[in-house]
């Protein structure tokens, strides 16, 4: 005979919460354990991996005759696609957590170098892909932030399966 525990959470539902409500279709949508942290990962490290791309491109082009900032953005370039194969291999959200800090870094490096200089250098949001870059790690940061408070609260697939299969 089925008990509650049987019954994944994703299909109960309350008498008083309607099926169409938003927390029925967050349900339905978590019923793949870490769906929606899955896509969002993917994204952002889509994003991650543009951001890097950009510095990359910018320091084979000039920067990285800029004394401090040129190895600076090598790094910011590397790491940026270091860590965006992580997030998107893992899918997990401190890895996530990782990717939002290095994008919001990154956008904070740039607002500094900006409005009042960074290791005597000082840029401008009129610089080659300066807004492109701003915009893209600024989605990053939401969007990975979003991966990982949503994965904080994903169902755990191996929680629930060993559940399910321990004895009653």
């Amino acid at each position: 005979m089925p008990t509650d525990l049987d019954i994944p959470a994703a299909t109960t539902r309350t008498s008083s919460e309607p099926s169409g409500s938003l927390a029925s279709a967050w349900r339905r949508l978590t019923v793949v354990p870490g769906l929606v942290s899955s896509v969002l990962c993917v994204a952002g490290a889509v994003l991650l991996v543009l951001s890097g791309l950009i510095h990359l491109h910018l320091w084979d082009t000039g920067y990285r005759h800029i004394p401090t900032i040129g190895p600076l953005f090598l790094v910011q370039g590397v790491a940026g696609i270091l860590v965006a194969l992580a997030v998107a291999l893992l899918r997990r959200p401190v890895t996530a957590l990782v990717g939002a800090l290095l994008a919001a870094g990154t956008v904070g490096g740039l607002v500094l170098s900006v409005e009042v200089g960074l290791f005597g250098f000082r840029d401008s949001f009129s610089a080659p892909y300066a807004t492109m870059s701003l915009v893209l790690e600024s989605v990053a940061f939401v969007v990975l932030v979003g991966a990982t408070l949503v994965g904080l609260h994903a169902p755990s697939g191996d929680a629930g399966q060993a559940r399910r299969g321990s004895p009653r």
